[in-house]
């Protein structure tokens, strides 16, 4: 079904062409907050969210494994990244996830990590709340309309998908990027805007994992080690994490591996990582371990000599890779230099990044439209009347909660900002 707004709150009319004062493109994170916050600063707007999906909200229900990471309580413009330099203060305007959550009726909690969650764990009780408060405050969905094209004329835009039309005064892009495609987020909004001469920074994606050669990681598919993952380039380091590492037979993987993705943009076709397995100790210290386990396990072969540190895939891994003798000799066949060199491997064991995992494995994308493209409210210096919200911004997170938190205080921001925007208009137009 087809609707305009008229005069008449709650009224609809069949038409193919669907008139508001304000069109969202996008109902996800930042799409129905930005609808919440254009709505609930002005009641008298009228508001409608252009979804390409057949429901709103569809990302929301897969973030934090179905648990919903809302947010963080450790916000810091260190987990940001991007071209959009103001972040912490958009973040600063708009309020925290528990009060805005609160206000919507989700009771909130935190582990010790300081990822905020739905009291509930589940994604669904977020998504149901904040389409009750958008329903609340009179927002209209139109699912199944995916943009094909924006124009502007006389100071109304026109939104056009394959068989209806939006006209509206100001529009909201919060369609996402590319990542998760399954979601509707196949990037092209991004690619409308950078056809229009918008300015992108370079896209790749975030919060994912890393492909290395599967040469490199054979014999390691399945196994999982907490340990201090470091992205280096030309030999230096950029940054380290800890955490659990964990490999498939092409990926390296992990909350602590995902902090690290968005560094491709800069670096791709020379970047590698180097993973302690070991923090704990020096070198030194393991060569001793090591030593011991030799004298204790005189008789066993190369097989069991690291049994006992780690599982037996990445004990055999280790030692085929570091001692390059069958692994029927026996351990005290080893010399020194070889127990050196499985001290040193266990402490740095490198792998060459051969390129980024696929859209459909990350959970953001890194880079977007650039930050010199807007101001700080959000809106667009080339299009008045144009704001953008969320992903499609260049702006992206560490892993647990970042994302999320600027998805709801940028799309808050943005809507806040077109209601007050439409307000001035109106008065300008009085004072003429």
């Amino acid at each position: 079904m087809i609707y305009y707004f008229s005069e008449s709150a709650g009224e609809a009319v069949m038409e193919n062409r669907i008139k508001a004062d304000i069109a969202i493109v996008g109902g996800g994170a930042s799409g129905l907050a930005a609808a919440i916050g254009a709505a609930g600063a002005n009641a008298t707007l009228k508001v409608v969210i252009a979804e390409r999906l057949d429901k709103t909200g569809r990302k929301i229900l897969a973030t934090g494994n179905g648990r919903c990471n809302l947010s963080n309580r450790n916000l810091s413009g260190k987990a940001y990244h991007g071209s959009v330099n103001n972040v912490m203060d958009v973040i600063a305007e708009t309020p925290s996830a528990e009060e805005f959550f609160g206000e919507l009726g989700v009771l909130c909690t935190s582990d010790e990590q300081g990822r905020i969650y739905p009291y509930s764990s589940s994604a669904a009780s977020v998504l149901n709340a904040l389409r009750i408060r958008s329903a609340a405050l009179g927002v209209k969905e139109v699912c199944g309309f995916e943009v094909k094209s924006i124009e502007k004329k006389n100071g109304r835009f026109l939104l056009r998908s394959e068989d209806r039309e939006i006209e509206c005064s100001r529009v909201i892009i919060a369609a996402g990027g590319y990542a998760a495609p399954s979601f509707g987020t196949d990037g092209g909004m991004m690619r409308l805007f950078r056809e229009k001469g918008y300015r992108t920074a370079k896209i790749c994606p975030a919060v994912a994992p890393f492909k290395v050669s599967r040469e490199a990681l054979k014999g390691l598919k399945g196994v999982r080690v907490k340990g201090k993952i470091a992205a280096l380039s030309d030999g230096k380091v950029l940054r380290e994490e800890y955490g659990e590492i964990q490999f498939t037979e092409s990926t390296v993987s992990g909350i602590c591996v995902f902090n690290l993705a968005y560094l491709m943009s800069q670096y791709e076709g020379r970047l590698s990582l180097r993973a302690d397995l070991m923090p704990e100790m020096s070198v030194k210290k393991l060569e001793e371990y090591l030593f011991s386990v030799q004298y204790q396990r005189y008789d066993c072969t190369l097989e069991e000599l690291l049994t006992g540190i780690f599982v037996k895939n990445l004990a055999v891994y280790l030692v085929k890779r570091a001692v390059g003798r069958p692994l029927t000799d026996k351990i005290s066949a080893l010399k020194y230099g070889e127990l050196h060199r499985l001290a040193e491997l266990i402490k740095s064991l490198e792998f060459e990044v051969t390129g980024s995992s696929p859209w459909q494995n990350a959970q953001v994308t890194s880079g977007g439209i650039h930050g010199s493209c807007i101001n700080a409210r959000l809106e667009s210096k080339l299009d008045r009347g144009v704001y953008f919200a969320g992903e499609i911004l260049d702006v992206d997170g560490d892993c647990g909660g970042y994302n999320l938190q600027w998805a709801w205080s940028s799309g808050l921001l943005a809507g806040r900002s077109c209601a007050e925007s439409l307000k001035t208009g109106a008065k300008n137009d009085q004072d003429k």
